[in-house]
């Protein structure tokens, strides 16, 4: 009887919850942080992760599950900056440049989880012309004085005075 009286409870339960799903209009997705805050405060360190991994190897399985931890980040934050609010200059531009930081990302996520740190190397090029890309497109006199490594395909960066701009 018990067990009779904990399904009906449970239907009753699903039932009120579904039929509360259907009141109001659906929710719309709602930036809170800044550009500037999500590059700060979630892509760099994420980024910073994977890029660091060879001199920041994890050790142990804690470790590990911060670097899946960050990876994860750094995939997802594309997704978060694929948000129409937060679009900056063209359109298919900045998807195409969102999408090569979310490929990085989830490559680099699927090789923490496992523990490949040798595909973890491997990416760091992958990850960082992701960053690249996007920044030559948004950002006036992004890396004039820096290289790391070779420079982006020219059909990858936009002609001089066709860059978006972040506000």
């Amino acid at each position: 009887m018990p067990g009779r009286i904990a399904i009906a409870a449970l239907a009753v339960g699903l039932a009120g919850a579904a039929a509360a799903g259907d009141d109001g209009p659906v929710p719309e997705p709602e930036p809170i942080g800044t550009m500037s805050e999500l590059m700060i405060k979630l892509m760099y360190p994420a980024s910073d992760a994977i890029l660091y991994v060879e001199s920041r190897a994890p050790t142990n399985e804690v470790e590990w599950n911060e670097l899946q931890a960050q990876a994860l980040i750094l995939a997802e934050s594309a997704n978060l900056i694929m948000m129409p609010s937060r679009v900056v200059g063209d359109r298919d531009e900045w998807m195409r440049d969102a999408r090569l930081m979310f490929d990085a990302g989830a490559a680099a996520y699927e090789a923490a989880l496992e523990h490949d740190l040798d595909a973890l190397i491997a990416l760091n090029e992958q990850v960082y012309m992701s960053c690249v890309v996007c920044h030559r497109r948004t950002r006036p006199d992004y890396g004039r004085n820096y290289k790391r490594f070779e420079d982006p395909p020219a059909e990858a960066v936009p002609p001089a005075g066709e860059e978006g701009r972040l506000p």
